[in-house]
């Protein structure tokens, strides 16, 4: 996917640091996150906010593997709330492991940046699911639910340990685990789990 055009500023714009902005009359327009906060920030009087990019940051997993997770960050301002997202990229969406925290309009950006990177290394330092040998490790699973293209949304796609697992292949993991009870809890992105 393509840059966009933010349709405030007029600079091309990565789709993963873009805001499909709506209006109560139905009126929708894209901003990059710098131009949305900046809205957000007149909208609700709090001038003092900083716009603050962050850089990305590499990080490795708990199997310590040659590869690295490259995360990204969006900062957004939700009237006396931040958002603060990091995530990996696939091509020019965000894909495999994200992380969010929510704070205080007038956190300091960096301590959230600390909190979120610790957060983040916490998950990157678990696995759940032995994918070679397609069993639960631990008895626990935790992930994201995403929409599954393939299936038209008909039934979820899930990430676990940063990878995209079909309904079905984690129905074939789940069955590792016959006869056993299980509890769904489904929690914020930004809670700890």
């Amino acid at each position: 996917m393509a840059n966009q055009r933010c349709e405030q500023c007029g600079n091309q714009t990565p789709p993963w640091d873009t805001i499909n902005c709506g209006s109560g009359d139905g009126y929708h327009e894209l901003l990059c996150t710098s131009c949305f906060n900046a809205r957000i920030a007149e909208s609700t009087g709090f001038t003092d906010f900083e716009n603050a990019r962050l850089a990305p940051i590499r990080m490795i997993d708990s199997q310590g593997e040659s590869h690295q997770f490259q995360f990204h960050f969006q900062l957004r301002l939700l009237g006396d709330r931040i958002a603060l997202d990091g995530f990996e990229l696939q091509g020019e969406l965000p894909s495999g492991y994200r992380s969010q925290l929510i704070g205080e309009a007038d956190d300091e950006v960096l301590v959230l940046l600390g909190r979120l990177v610790e957060k983040i290394r916490r998950a990157l330092s678990v696995r759940h699911i032995d994918f070679r040998e397609r069993r639960i490790i631990e008895s626990t699973v935790r992930g994201r639910i995403e929409w599954d293209d393939s299936q038209a949304g008909h039934v979820p796609l899930v990430v676990v340990d940063g990878k995209e697992v079909s309904w079905d292949d984690l129905g074939r993991v789940l069955m590792s685990m016959e006869g056993w009870q299980f509890r769904l809890d489904i929690a914020d992105p930004s809670e700890e789990l």
